[in-house]
């Protein structure tokens, strides 16, 4: 009889949830992004949220709760009712956050269901011309040469091209030296002006830099080459063939979602990720259109949060 109770209970549960499905969503939908306008968080959320309301019938009003490198708007996401009304643009910040903080007051796979991956975002690894390498191979080859006296700057300690030397660093087996900045332009000043010979930077912020030929770009951190430097290599390419490192960001809901909803919500943006409009505007960024299944992107999020921890764990890297 028990058995017979919770197989009715369970049927009635996914009964309720196809209905929800059928009528949701019956009012404006949030989506929570943890980071200010103007951003590349903010530039692909607003996008996907303007085609996904045209395609559910129903605005998707966007919430910006930056602070607390990200996690003030996941948090505030992971508390939200489990009804498909909130929705919540993860990225890799988030998976690095997981070990890069003691204490965190979410969990990225506990208190979330996957949705829908969105995109992926390489960064490209730039050095000075004054270094007079071309290629990937010609600059570790420098490095190893004249290990410890190569320096590379980044945007801050702890963030995604900080983590992205690091892993090169130890892949490669070179010895170079962080110059950590306060955010991604000064970082990129002083490379221009040779203070700092090496960085990996977003595509976006050297783009301009690399075509005007006052930056070289050896490589991209992806597996693949990025469609908006198609003529640049990725670093696997110099027989680094583990090196696979980008940014990214997908759809998550608070835990719980009846999995119609999420079902629903996966099919209508895999739909918008395939179409060339959508795609010309992830490339006009530096991204890659990167569709998932919920059960995939579930997959990829968790192998995120163990890789992104062992090159957190050694590079040393710790939250500012």
């Amino acid at each position: 009889m028990t058995v017979l109770r919770a197989i009715a209970a369970g049927l009635l549960w996914f009964a309720c949830g196809a209905a929800q499905a059928q009528t949701w969503p019956a009012r404006p939908v949030r989506l929570v992004i943890a980071f200010p306008p103007g951003g590349p968080a903010d530039i692909v959320g607003r996008a996907i949220a303007q085609r996904l309301g045209d395609a559910l019938g129903q605005p998707l009003v966007i919430d910006n709760r930056p602070g607390g490198s990200a996690n003030i708007g996941a948090e505030a996401a992971a508390r939200s009712p489990a009804d498909g009304y909130t929705l919540f643009l993860a990225t890799s910040t988030h998976a690095t956050n997981a070990s890069l903080f003691r204490t965190l007051r979410y969990d990225l796979v506990r208190d979330f269901t996957p949705v829908a991956r969105l995109a992926v975002f390489p960064l490209v690894l730039v050095t000075n011309p004054s270094l007079k390498v071309a290629t990937t191979h010609e600059l570790i080859a420098l490095a190893k040469a004249r290990p410890g006296t190569l320096s590379y700057a980044s945007a801050g300690s702890g963030g995604g091209a900080h983590l992205a030397a690091e892993s090169f660093k130890a892949v490669a087996g070179v010895d170079m030296v962080h110059v950590p900045y306060k955010g991604t332009g000064p970082a990129v000043i002083d490379v221009l002006s040779g203070q700092v010979g090496v960085m990996f930077a977003s595509v976006p912020s050297v783009i301009g830099h690399i075509k005007a030929g006052k930056l070289v770009a050896l490589g991209v951190t992806s597996a693949k080459r990025s469609t908006a430097l198609p003529e640049v290599p990725a670093i696997a390419e110099a027989g680094l063939a583990h090196y696979d490192l980008a940014s990214w960001f997908g759809l998550m809901a608070p835990a719980g979602v009846p999995s119609p909803v999420v079902a629903r919500l996966n099919q209508a943006t895999n739909r918008i990720l395939a179409t060339p409009e959508f795609a010309k505007r992830l490339e006009a960024e530096g991204g890659d259109a990167a569709p998932a299944s919920p059960e995939e992107f579930g997959r990829f999020v968790r192998g995120e949060i163990e890789r992104w921890a062992a090159i957190v764990r050694r590079s040393g890297a710790q939250a500012e």
